[in-house]
């Protein structure tokens, strides 16, 4: 396989994995939860698990990278048994091969929507429907949703054209698999590294363009004063110490620090694996994290959320924000018509929101990628083509049968449960089976700064303490009424009885997946000791 990759600069490696945490969850996710529980409520909590879970979480995963990465390891099959000698090691290591796969499929469809709309609003595709339940019909239509009313008052005589199929949506996400595959291709350095570098300034300076747009906009009618930007500001920064005493607003916070991290997922491990042997992990991990919490509580927080309370109103846009797609491909395209520049600043946005999509699908590839190449000896171009191959095939369910809850059930499973699961196992295995000891030598060696002491107990007793409670909420709370097919988290009525079946064949096809990448294990396993 030649020389192992490295990154080519510590800029260039700070601005990857900040792309690999900066993603559509910073810009869609951050402002739903905040909408979803009471706004400042929801702000102490959230930065109290960043501070217990977020940082010892990213510290943990660096060192479990970096470590595994002297040995020759970029995905966590092998990482993990370098810090666990059981042959079970591996096994449990490719739910860090499992997640990333499964959340790339849909992901990178949903990436594959924000070059879409970038175009549709730059061309005023959608324009002369400055309402939202217009903008609603015209996304639904996009996905290829039947059963739509386009006939209704204020909706069918707007003059904007409808899509007929899920045509259009499809094209635009081969075009997006096939950059994703593209870049991947060219490697680390060559080619992640050097994405980032464009995509995650752009970002940045889009979204502060986009900020200042927010912050000038006022009070745009007059008619009703409450209505305005600082009303929203004041939603969204405003604490509410009673917000201690709830716990369904401690677990949205802890679970939203999880996901907008990118933690458990198995990519924080795959580009550490790329450091030098002695490179730090303390401070770049830091910076990572912090860059990540400007991207989205600075940024992320002054965007969606004031602008929808400036036309729309608090109470309306708490309703508006149950869905984070709706806020950013309903909400969000509705405002833009009503403001001068819009078709500008929408286009900003979309394009925003492809980049931070970019940046984060890369960072799952990754670890497929670097499987591919240890395990099985592939080539990088030929890893990228098989990638692209199994992305393809699995996002095809994803995209025909979203409406029967496939894209769903990937997120739920993979995105959000998967996640925590895979952290609470990687935690205790990190912390009590390699040996606190050692875990802190492997975080400390070669750090440019000095990790405060206090943290060794934290990642020892109490991050593993708040995921173990995470994850037996899950277990006993939350997951029993989604397998029953009953009205829960996810299905808030219940799933409707027609989709039952595609739920079902969702599940039931990542768990082949899950198999699939076992038996891939065992199959590079044997064959390596076949020829040793």
């Amino acid at each position: 396989m030649g020389e192992r990759e490295r990154w080519g600069t510590r800029v260039g490696l700070i601005l990857a994995m900040a792309g690999n945490a900066v993603g559509l969850g910073n810009f869609l996710r951050f402002p739903v939860q905040a909408a979803q529980n009471g706004g400042g409520a929801f702000m102490i909590p959230y930065f109290i698990c960043f501070l217990l879970l977020g940082i010892p979480m990213m510290w943990v995963e660096w060192s479990i990278g970096r470590h595994g990465g002297r040995y020759g390891h970029s995905s966590t099959p092998g990482m993990l048994q370098r810090i666990w000698d059981n042959p079970a090691a591996k096994y449990v290591g490719v739910i860090g091969l499992f997640l990333p796969l499964i959340v790339m499929t849909y992901y990178t469809y949903i990436e594959s929507w924000s070059l879409g709309y970038t175009f549709f609003t730059a061309f005023g595709s959608y324009w002369g429907a400055p309402e939202f339940e217009p903008m609603v019909n015209f996304l639904r239509s996009y996905h290829g949703y039947t059963g739509l009313d386009l006939t209704a008052p204020g909706v069918g005589d707007v003059g904007i054209s409808y899509f007929s199929s899920v045509a259009p949506a499809y094209a635009f996400f081969v075009i997006t698999l096939l950059v994703n595959i593209w870049i991947l291709s060219k490697g680390v350095s060559g080619g992640i590294e050097a994405i980032a570098k464009i995509a995650m300034p752009a970002l940045l300076i889009f979204a502060v363009i986009l900020v200042i747009r927010v912050l000038t906009l006022g009070t745009p009618d007059g008619a009703f004063p409450d209505n305005n930007v600082s009303a929203g500001m004041g939603f969204v920064w405003n604490p509410v110490p009673e917000a201690l005493s709830s716990s369904s607003v401690w677990l949205a916070a802890a679970g939203q620090v999880f996901f907008t991290l990118s933690l458990g997922m198995g990519s924080i491990h795959c580009y550490a694996s790329y450091l030098r042997e002695n490179d730090d992990v303390a401070l770049t991990g830091l910076t990572t994290a912090a860059t990540n919490e400007f991207a989205e509580v600075v940024l992320g927080g002054t965007l969606a959320i004031p602008a929808a309370v400036a036309y729309f109103g608090l109470e309306r846009t708490q309703e508006l924000a149950q869905s984070g797609f709706d806020l950013a491909f309903a909400v969000m395209p509705t405002l833009f018509q009503q403001i001068p520049g819009g078709q500008l600043f929408g286009s900003l946005w979309f394009a925003l929101l492809f980049f931070a999509g970019i940046t984060s699908s890369l960072a799952m590839g990754q670890p497929i990628m670097a499987f591919l190449q240890e395990e099985f000896g592939l080539s990088r171009k030929r890893s990228a083509v098989v990638l692209g191959g199994i992305i393809f095939l699995l996002c095809q369910p994803v995209i025909l049968f979203n409406q029967q809850g496939f894209l769903g059930e990937f997120d739920f499973w993979a995105g959000t449960f998967g996640l925590v699961l895979f952290a609470t196992i990687e935690i205790i295995l990190f912390a009590w089976v390699f040996g606190m000891d050692n875990a802190w030598a492997a975080l400390t060696d070669g750090a440019d700064m000095r990790v405060p002491r206090g943290y060794r107990y934290i990642i020892q007793y109490v991050t593993p303490a708040m995921l173990l409670i995470i994850l037996g909420t899950w277990l006993f709370g939350t997951l029993p009424p989604v397998l029953a097919n009953e009205p829960s988290a996810l299905y808030p009525n219940g799933p409707a009885p027609e989709n039952i079946p595609f739920i079902n064949a969702a599940r039931l096809s990542m768990i082949g997946v899950y198999v699939g990448l076992c038996l891939a294990l065992t199959w590079a396993l044997k064959s390596r000791k076949a020829t040793s």
